[in-house]
């Protein structure tokens, strides 16, 4: 994961799944090779490495090339995986943190919702009635 612009205002969870990235060496290791291997660099090393091989390494590449390509392969999908399991972990952590903001904002809205229901209420009543509401606590 890219490291976050400091001149920026990021989410709670975004700044706490960077963190703990960071502190863990392995995830950091995991990081930089889904990096590395999602990249074009990736592609065009391979390309040469693997044209290099054919033409001057093996007279017959294709059974040992067919095997580091498929070791290869399986280690890659691993990596794809981990990162598949970091961005569905990443985005369930996001959507509980929204949640319960969400879930204050509308307990506020409804505080004030009723706060103003009853001011509405007072109001009518001293506009229509002329009374003034005594307060509670006397």
């Amino acid at each position: 994961m890219d490291r976050l612009d400091p001149n920026t205002e990021h989410h709670p969870v975004v700044v706490a799944h960077q963190a703990r990235r960071a502190a863990d060496l392995q995830l950091r290791i995991a990081d930089a090779i889904t990096a590395f291997a999602g990249s074009m660099q990736f592609v065009y090393i391979h390309a040469v490495v693997f044209a290099l091989w054919m033409l001057f390494v093996e007279s017959d590449p294709w059974p040992k090339l067919t095997l580091v390509v498929s070791l290869e392969a399986i280690f890659l999908s691993t990596f794809v995986m981990i990162g598949q399991n970091r961005q569905a972990s990443f985005q369930q952590a996001k959507a509980d943190h929204d949640f319960v903001a969400q879930e204050q904002e509308l307990k506020a809205n409804t505080e004030l919702t009723r706060a103003v229901h009853t001011l509405t209420a007072d109001i009518h009543r001293q506009i229509v009635t002329g009374s003034v509401p005594t307060a509670p606590d006397q």
